[in-house]
């Protein structure tokens, strides 16, 4: 790909992506405003039946408290008789700060104080980069695992495309990974919290996963004793889950990043440097799964002298096309280093 080429290619991603921010900017809008219009007209109604029933209050006087509640509401504190349901207990502040260090942020808790807001200032500095590092290591060390010695088996075992041996593995991994942390929380969510349909706790998973965070359903705040007896276990459990599947999400994300497929279009839209070191990152990767596979070729070798395959070839070939050549028996004459 030519430098104007990719300059081109990453000029129409430019127009491609502000048409698409134009484009959904314009459905919402059509989905949502009559919604929100009807709302309105809505509470509008209910304002005025209310004075028109309890004429000792003034209509002032009620803006006034109106006002005062939703401002602390969104700062977590409720007066809808749910006083007893505290925001900065430290489960709770345990949940907070996860939302923070992922940069999920609900907002539907937020510091009250000044030193409180200074603080979270001051811990997401240092907090937000600790977090990027740890889940990059971590994701790095179950890549390892889940993807990379997965498809490097199989690639040997099935003498299979590495290219459609890695979509399958990824869509297989991103079946996996959707069933179980948002199907089956889904279900658990709905089961818990008595105001959500599937469709709402599907939502909130989804949201919280992608570190959406809009902060519209968050669960434990209606909390229901019949149904959940513990509330801090409850809001505990919902925090590891949310570490634990953003973890899972970026793992797949960086399989699907992985492709060679993905590699070859996001060429298009690099300049050369960057393609060059791109390109230098993936012989690195494919020099280390070269390794793995002579070794294994190394064992094959001594388990069974009578096969040796060439090594030269066996190389030759993986770099070429990604495939290990399969082993062949040498004939007496190629053994004995003559040829045939």
């Amino acid at each position: 790909v030519r430098n104007g080429s990719s300059a081109l290619n990453f000029g129409l991603l430019v127009v491609a992506y502000i048409l698409y921010l134009i484009v959904g900017a314009a459905i919402f809008s059509a989905i949502e405003l009559p919604y929100e219009e009807a709302l309105r007209q809505k509470l509008k109604a209910d304002l005025r039946d209310f004075l028109r029933n309890n004429s000792c209050v003034s209509d002032a006087r009620l803006e006034k408290l109106l006002a005062r509640a939703l401002e602390a509401s969104n700062y977590g504190v409720s007066i809808l008789g749910n006083d007893t349901q505290r925001s900065w207990d430290f489960v709770s502040s345990l949940f907070f700060t996860s939302t923070v260090l992922t940069t999920t942020g609900y907002g539907h808790t937020v510091p009250l104080s000044d030193g409180g807001k200074a603080f979270c200032i001051f811990y997401s500095l240092l907090g937000i980069p600790v977090t990027l590092f740890f889940l990059s290591a971590a994701v790095q060390r179950i890549m390892s695992v889940v993807t990379r010695r997965p498809l490097s088996y199989f690639h040997r075992r099935w003498a299979m495309s590495k290219s459609h041996l890695g979509v399958i593995h990824a869509a297989f991994l991103a079946f996996i990974t959707t069933l179980t942390f948002v199907i089956i929380p889904a279900w658990i969510f709905v089961a818990f919290e008595k105001d959500w349909n599937f469709l709402e706790a599907l939502y909130f998973c989804f949201i919280s996963l992608t570190t959406i965070g809009l902060g519209d359903y968050v669960p434990g705040e209606t909390p229901n004793k019949d149904l959940n007896p513990h509330p801090h276990l409850y809001r505990l459990a919902i925090t590891v889950y949310l570490l634990l599947g953003l973890v899972c999400v970026l793992v797949v994300l960086e399989t699907c990043w992985e492709l060679p497929q993905m590699k070859r279009l996001r060429h298009r839209f690099y300049e050369k440097n960057l393609r060059e070191l791109d390109s230098e990152t993936t012989n690195i990767i494919d020099r280390d799964q070269l390794s793995d596979q002579l070794a294994d070729t190394a064992d094959h070798v001594i388990d069974h002298p009578a096969t040796i395959p060439s090594v030269s070839e066996q190389a030759a070939s993986i770099r070429q096309n990604g495939k290990a050549a399969p082993y062949t028996l040498a004939s007496g004459s190629a053994l004995n280093g003559k040829p045939r």
